[in-house]
């Protein structure tokens, strides 16, 4: 394990794997991490150092709750916003979820208890979702007057089409972890409590390869997904060829054929 770093009240940051794992917590316990605006700011701040960090090779978004994962948004705040606050507390809340989104590494999300609206909004927002038995996610939003506003309209039919996303979301039905599972909202379903140790023992394989072909192999699933097949194969051929001539492929082809492990250079 690594140093230790807090972002504002309500996150923290913890190195594992020799630093190449970040592990970032939501840490208002209390509020089972209802997501206020100074937690949304720490969420966004904590993704733009980790996003700078090269020695980063995976991120495993976690929670410090025993009940939830996240429960969405801090709604005894919204509900003491004037319209005019409420616009200008959009972008922060915005921020934390593109924050999450758009980190160039592999991310993962460890789920259990409840994850709901924005809460399983961050969890969409990672590459691979782990939930424990304990695990209930949904869209629940139009409940209360809103929409999925931290992504959840557009990650959540990529991720389980179109018509079974508007049923989730037009209902606001709220779906165990064994559905959820069978639905494809989780990827990978462990027992009750084992959510963070397997999502930190995913990473540290997933981090054990080369960074360089990491954060390329993401940059080409994100940004050819729902393109015409020519025109994702061009998306893969670029990024393809930004790895093609680094210091990791010459590595990586020396340490197959040597039969060692390989030692990434990292670029």
């Amino acid at each position: 394990m690594g140093e230790d770093q807090r972002f504002g009240e309500f996150v923290g940051v913890t190195r594992h794997e020799d630093g190449t794992v970040a592990e970032l917590t939501l840490d208002r316990p209390k509020a089972m991490n209802a997501v206020s605006s100074d937690m949304a700011r720490s969420i966004g701040a904590a993704c733009d150092a980790l996003a700078a960090d090269d020695g980063v090779r995976v991120v495993v978004v976690t929670s410090s709750n025993e009940r939830a994962f996240c429960v969405g948004a801090d709604l005894k705040e919204r509900n003491s916003f004037s319209d005019a606050e409420l616009v200008r507390q959009r972008p922060v809340a915005r921020a934390a979820y593109t924050g999450v989104l758009d980190l160039p590494v592999p991310t993962i999300a460890a789920v259990h208890g409840f994850a709901l609206g924005g809460g399983f909004e961050l969890a969409l927002a990672c590459d691979l979702i782990v939930a424990d038995a304990t695990a209930v996610v949904g869209l629940p939003e139009v409940s209360v007057g809103v929409i999925p506003g931290g992504g959840g309209t557009q990650l959540l039919p990529r991720r389980v089409g179109a018509a079974r996303a508007a049923e989730l979301i037009f209902s606001a039905r709220r779906v165990e972890a064994a559905e959820a599972a069978d639905l494809g909202l989780v990827d990978r379903l462990v027992a009750a409590g084992q959510d963070r140790a397997e999502a930190l023992a995913l990473a540290a394989r997933i981090a054990a390869n080369s960074p360089v072909g990491l954060r390329a192999a993401k940059r080409a699933l994100r940004l050819g997904h729902g393109l015409d097949l020519r025109a994702g194969l061009e998306v893969e051929d670029a990024a393809w060829r930004s790895v093609a001539f680094s210091g990791d492929r010459a590595e990586g082809v020396a340490a197959f054929n040597e039969k060692r492990a390989p030692r990434w250079p990292g670029v």
